[in-house]
């Protein structure tokens, strides 16, 4: 195609969408439970490489009412990045849980496999700015984005996990109940130090916000100590030389009728972690459209509170990022 035709394409502005599917589109005989329900929101207006926030939604959820709940696509719009919403099958779990308690997620066939397989997928056909995907879980979706950021953190900038679990906290169903209602017997440094003496090309320091509600009774706030000090851990050990983060102070701030506690950890005046409790949230993403479960409409703004963390941060372009399909087609 010649020069000139290539830019019209390129510069034609996309019109605003969400768009369903499922990945892969065809899968193999006898597999269809490998599928990956998904849907897409692109602002409208779209013409350069945007952002890529990838949402994974909680038990008895999916895409839809994640998406309606968080109110995120209203914000993708004012602030022009593309949504991605795997949706959980419920041939794998019949309340649509991600299975974060499983064995071998990473694995070749596994849930959060797949999950990346089709992150590099939306990469490959959309206008995405490789450089600033963000992982963002809620619940059963917070704990799988726990994973994808402690297993393939050289593809996220910076993650988001809202009343979540940390990596490994369970390995079975009745681990996972206990870890929920009182936290992970297992130390969070420790399986930290185990996933960082295995040494992988995919393995990253990915920055995070963990909010949690102080009322929640589904997910004990003890889970997002956890997690903390699970990410802070990995950040000194994956530093050279390691070098720890350092805790500030913590602070209270006004949200309306309600208070938070945010403490930050921080290496040479940048936050790379930051933790809210909210006091008086249950187990429901703050903020959010009450038509919808576990949202509740007080503030703090969630959906902003992630969205103003994950975007100050950048993963550094590298030589491994292939040429996007959706910009190599016209050619």
């Amino acid at each position: 195609m010649r020069p000139f035709r290539l830019l019209q394409r390129i510069a034609r502005p996309r019109e605003s969408g969400w768009i369903a599917g499922l990945f892969p589109r065809v899968p193999r005989a006898g597999a269809s439970h490998r599928q990956t329900g998904y849907a897409l929101y692109v602002p409208g207006g779209l013409w350069r490489r945007a952002p890529l926030l990838v949402m994974l939604h909680g038990c008895s959820q999916d895409a839809r009412a994640f998406a309606d709940g968080t109110r995120m696509n209203e914000l993708a719009e004012r602030r022009r990045f593309i949504v991605l919403y795997p949706e959980q099958s419920r041939l794998a779990n019949p309340l649509g849980c991600w299975n974060w308690f499983y064995r071998d997620l990473d694995k070749k066939n596994g849930e959060a496999a797949r999950i990346v397989a089709l992150v590099r997928s939306v990469c490959r056909d959309y206008p995405i700015d490789r450089s600033r995907i963000y992982v963002v879980g809620m619940s059963a979706g917070g704990a799988m984005a726990a994973i994808l950021a402690m297993t393939h953190g050289a593809l996220f900038a910076a993650c988001a996990i809202v009343s979540g679990v940390m990596y490994r906290a369970a390995d079975s169903a009745i681990g996972a109940v206990h870890t929920m209602h009182e936290g992970s017997r297992r130390s969070p440094a420790r399986i930290a130090d185990e996933v960082a003496a295995a040494p992988s090309r995919a393995l990253g320091f990915v920055p995070a916000l963990v909010i949690h509600g102080a009322a929640d009774p589904v997910v004990h706030p003890r889970n997002a100590d956890q997690i903390i000090a699970q990410f802070s851990r990995f950040a000194e050990l994956l530093s050279a030389p390691p070098r720890a983060l350092e805790a500030a102070a913590e602070r209270t701030l006004s949200a309306g009728a309600r208070s938070l506690r945010r403490r930050d950890y921080e290496r040479d005046g940048q936050v790379m972690l930051r933790e809210i409790l909210v006091e008086g949230l249950a187990h429901a993403w703050s903020g959010g459209d009450p038509r919808h479960r576990f949202n509740d409409p007080a503030p703090p703004d969630a959906s902003r509170l992630v969205w103003e963390f994950v975007s100050r941060f950048r993963r550094p372009a590298g030589a491994r990022w292939p040429v996007t399909r959706f910009w190599h087609r016209w050619r």
